[in-house]
């Protein structure tokens, strides 16, 4: 019995101990900074495996597809995918920026009426959102007001053109496999807003 008084009385003792010494230490310890641990996750949600883009039949279609509707694509002047995208966009936002580009393809150009139009088109369609269903939790670190700067001006410009500005997005899908690959396939380079005209 006495054994177990002097065992209860030695667990208060250490119980009060971290109670009054070690709590406060944690308490006061400094928090890690904002966003730290979040890099390494980001880069891996945005992500694709490279083997996505290595299936002939798909690549095939999504080629024939571009090919097929730059024949009526008569505007010389305009491009919605290129370089233009990435004007003050960090290296490591360029997937993010890519798989918000293929959900406006997809939802106002490629499920529209170009499904009657154009073959291969629900494949392609299909194809890009399970790409964009893999990166859904890709998101943009640091500021957003350029990316949505740059997709509202790529939205705007498609919309002026009216029903040119569908084909021409229908034509640069060629364009827009190979930049979502590159973008989200090879590790983003350090560094930071490059511009690129």
């Amino acid at each position: 019995m006495a054994s177990l008084q002097t065992l209860t009385k030695s667990f208060s003792g250490w119980v009060i101990f971290c109670c009054c010494c070690c709590l406060p230490l944690l308490l006061t310890s400094p928090l890690p900074p904002k966003g730290a641990g979040l890099a390494s996750t980001a880069d891996h949600t945005c992500r694709l495996r490279k083997i996505n883009f290595q299936q002939p039949y798909i690549r095939n279609r999504t080629y024939t597809l571009a090919k097929m509707a730059r024949v009526s694509d008569h505007d010389t002047d305009n491009r919605f995918i290129g370089q233009q995208l990435y004007v003050n966009i960090k290296e490591n936002n360029r997937c993010y920026m890519m798989k918000r580009i293929v959900e406006i393809v997809v939802k106002d150009v490629l499920l529209t009426e170009a499904k009657d139009q154009y073959p291969y088109v629900e494949e392609v369609a299909e194809f890009l959102a399970s790409l964009t269903s893999e990166l859904s939790r890709c998101k943009f670190s640091g500021h957003r007001e350029h990316i949505e700067q740059n997709l509202e001006e790529m939205k705007s410009k498609m919309k002026q053109l009216g029903k040119n500005g569908k084909t021409k997005a229908i034509g640069e899908l060629d364009l827009l496999f190979d930049y979502i690959e590159n973008a989200c396939t090879d590790a983003p380079k350090k560094g930071g807003n490059k511009k690129k005209n």
